[in-house]
């Protein structure tokens, strides 16, 4: 959603946290048919990805194969800390305006070509100069250059001390083979440098990855994996308990108590770095006016919001950050108070409104949350009409601005700036709501370039107060990351950025 879409999607990040796809055109490749995937892992994951270009799509759904099929600079550790990938080590400036990577010799891509640095100063500079999904996160960078074949400088206009989180916080900022992306094989065929190697793309119905045994951090121990497009959480489970599949993601909350008690099934969950909220269209009356957001904001009951769409597997939170980050800064003013909503919605003409809704049925937690917003804000004298489209359609109807409210969530959030630059300075690029304050501003830019993190922290802080008081956003609840795999799998963790990793994952023997 963004990685948001993430909104993105609920991408990305992912990072929308749009993540999230529209329905994908997919091929059989080449010699697909002739794979031989005995004792393949076999995953059910929620959607089918629109694309597997890393440096366009902003689908959750793509990104949870390519997390496995190419690699960053650097990337996050279980702690969301930054470590080394295809750059083994690097260093900054005294004047902190040039970070120098020092790049891992002998990886070869999937086609087998050499990576070299001149492969990163591509990536890079497609991303900055076609404005594809991504470029928000090199705002900063001047120049991208090849110092030799192995060593890498980013020269930034200023400093820039999430620019590890920008290239390494998901594979959105993936490194790619020219050859491959020039062919335009990359949307259906992409070949890159990570643990496994896309060999069958069957439209609406099958990816499937086969071990890249030349892999720089040594071979996986599964042959290969067969990501399987089960958009009905049900039959998803009913696959994992019939031993179908081995792992998936797509489980509906209510099945999840029941599902701890399953002896067949593993179930684990961690604290997301996800955030759900609701929005309104500072561009439309009577959203212009700040009384009219904060009575939305005073009315809402987040715990009911919560049960519903996560029925336990959420935490309430008024901000945008989750308490299990070094990031978080408590701060709740709109506990549920109708008597001071109703107050709020007649200064602002809000009462007696009927205001649209929108929302997307490729994220059902929206519908279900929908029904407590209308019943929350009916309270107060305002009806609600919901607007239930496919997620295209909705995204293009944000862009369009034609909404009043809508509901969706942020994934995959790494840095503190993930979670509030894009969306609430008045230049973001994901500023669907039209929010605008000077001082906002200011503080997320003063932010962006203070490299002192107990400043940095506090710029921050101050800025999520005023954009949870001027109603920005309304935030709802962290929901954690929920997945469910067979006894046989060994060696797989669940991550709070929802980062679906399968090399060091093994299926005991015989099974598959």
């Amino acid at each position: 959603m963004a990685r948001g879409a993430r909104t993105a999607a609920l991408a990305s990040a992912l990072g929308l946290v749009l993540a999230g796809c529209s329905a994908g055109e997919g091929v059989d490749l080449a010699g697909a048919g002739e794979v031989d995937t005995e004792g393949y892992l076999e995953v059910a994951i929620a959607g089918e990805p629109d694309q597997l270009d890393p440096h366009s799509t902003s689908a959750y759904f793509s990104f949870q194969i390519l997390e496995n099929v190419y690699d960053t600079l650097v990337e996050p550790d279980a702690e969301l800390e930054m470590q080394p990938a295809l750059a083994e080590s690097w260093e900054v400036s005294e004047d902190q305006l040039s970070w120098t990577f020092h790049l891992r010799e002998g990886v070869t891509f999937h086609d087998g070509s050499a990576f070299t640095a001149e492969d990163v100063v591509y990536s890079y500079d497609r991303i900055i100069d076609e404005q594809l999904a991504n470029a928000y996160r090199l705002a900063a960078v001047e120049d991208v250059v090849a110092v030799d074949e192995h060593t890498v400088r980013i020269d930034v206009s200023q400093p820039t001390p999430a620019l590890l989180a920008a290239i390494g916080g998901y594979k959105g900022m993936a490194i790619v083979e020219r050859g491959n992306v020039e062919s335009g094989d990359v949307q259906l065929d992409p070949v890159g440098t990570g643990p496994f190697e896309v060999v069958g793309n069957a439209a609406s119905t099958a990816v499937t990855l086969r071990a890249n045994e030349d892999y720089w951090g040594g071979g996986p121990h599964v042959p290969g994996v067969v990501y399987r497009f089960i958009s009905e959480g049900t039959t998803a489970l009913a696959d994992l308990t019939a031993g179908e599949v081995h792992w998936t993601d797509s489980i509906p909350p209510q099945r999840v108590e029941s599902l701890r008690r399953n002896p067949d099934v593993e179930v684990a969950s961690v604290p997301s770095t996800d955030y759900w909220y609701l929005t309104m269209n500072q561009a439309r009356p009577p959203f212009d006016s700040r009384d009219a957001r904060r009575a939305v904001a005073q009315a809402l009951d987040r715990e009911a919001l919560a049960q519903v769409t996560w029925y336990g597997s959420a935490t309430v939170n008024q901000t945008a950050v989750p308490e299990t980050s070094v990031w978080y800064h408590e701060y709740a003013p709109f506990e549920q108070d109708l008597d001071r909503a109703r107050e709020l919605a007649e200064s602002s003409g809000l009462t007696g409104r009927t205001v649209g809704l929108m929302v997307t049925n490729e994220y059902p937690e929206t519908v279900t949350a929908a029904q407590v917003v209308a019943a929350n804000l009916a309270e107060i004298g305002v009806a609600t009409e919901i607007r239930t489209l496919d997620f295209a359609t909705w995204l293009d109807e944000q862009a369009r601005g034609n909404f009043d409210m809508l509901l969706l969530g942020w994934l995959g959030n790494v840095d503190v700036n993930d979670y509030y630059y894009n969306q609430h300075h008045s230049e973001g690029s994901n500023n669907a709501q039209g929010y605008s304050s000077p001082e906002v501003d200011r503080l997320l830019d003063a932010g962006r370039i203070e490299t002192d993190p107990e400043a940095r922290k506090e710029l921050y802080d101050r800025a999520a107060e005023r954009i949870v008081d001027d109603a920005s956003y309304v935030y709802l609840y962290n929901p954690d990351v929920v997945q469910a795999w067979a006894p046989e799998l060994e060696g797989y963790e669940p991550r709070p950025d929802r980062a679906v990793r399968f090399k060091d994952v093994r299926l005991e023997e015989g099974t598959g």
